[in-house]
């Protein structure tokens, strides 16, 4: 599926729940490439962020328009949650789940599942039941599953959240061989370290606004505003 980077532009996008603002006014141009970090504090819309630009979080105002048809772009994304969600089958079943649906035939389906098992460490756990796996394994299994059909955007949600060091690291490896073979990736992470480790762009969002957007190297070492300052400094921002 890979072959190019998407690019989105929100207008004015705003996000309301039960009358409360939740997310903008935003506009953003972006051209998906490399890794984006989505920073920002508790309760800045982070997630919220990342739901609107999948299309699965209705936008109460503005418009938000990918540079193909909104149908094509959803095709051709990926999102894996914070907790990640696992079929109630054998780890191969979850792996060849998204091939089956867009009918791919069981020859390529085969190959691709033992090619994804390797790659997150589960090939000698193929008819092991998801469920059963650990924390780690679960989550490099939604982000396999995810990948597994070489999407144009993968969409993360903290997704090395309350694991250790082993898996991040092994999560993170993953993601950087996902960018090699040409797959973006918008991800929010907590974790600063992982953010400098990975990020080649940085959003910075703060009460649901974007307050900054710029290459990692400048975000980290000289941001834009006071309020990015802070964050980096550990301070606590509202």
């Amino acid at each position: 599926m890979v072959k190019g980077p998407l690019s989105v532009s929100l207008d004015s996008v705003v996000v309301r729940r039960d009358g409360k603002l939740v997310l903008g006014p935003l506009d953003l141009d972006m051209e998906t490439r490399g890794i984006t970090v989505v920073l920002g504090p508790n309760g800045a819309g982070k997630t919220t962020f990342l739901k609107v630009l999948h299309g699965v979080e209705r936008i109460s105002d503005g418009e938000m328009h990918w540079s193909v048809a909104n149908v094509q772009a959803r095709e051709e994304q990926a999102y894996v949650f914070q907790s990640p969600i696992v079929l109630r089958r054998s780890v191969a079943q979850n792996l060849a789940y998204p091939l089956k649906l867009i009918g791919t035939v069981k020859s390529e389906i085969s190959m691709r599942v033992s090619l994804w098992a390797r790659k997150i460490g589960l090939e000698d756990a193929l008819d092991f039941p998801a469920t059963r796996l650990s924390g780690g394994e679960k989550q490099k299994l939604a982000i396999g599953r995810a990948l597994i059909r070489m999407p144009k955007v993968l969409f993360l949600d903290e997704p090395c959240a309350n694991l250790d060091g082993r898996s991040i690291r092994e999560i993170e490896e993953l993601l950087h061989e996902a960018t090699l073979a040409g797959t973006s990736i918008i991800m929010t992470t907590h974790n600063l370290g992982q953010a400098k480790r990975l990020a080649d762009s940085v959003l910075f969002l703060l009460g649901g606004r974007l307050h900054e957007q710029s290459p990692a190297s400048v975000f980290f070492n000289i941001p834009s505003t006071s309020e990015a300052q802070s964050f980096l400094n550990g301070d606590i921002i509202e």
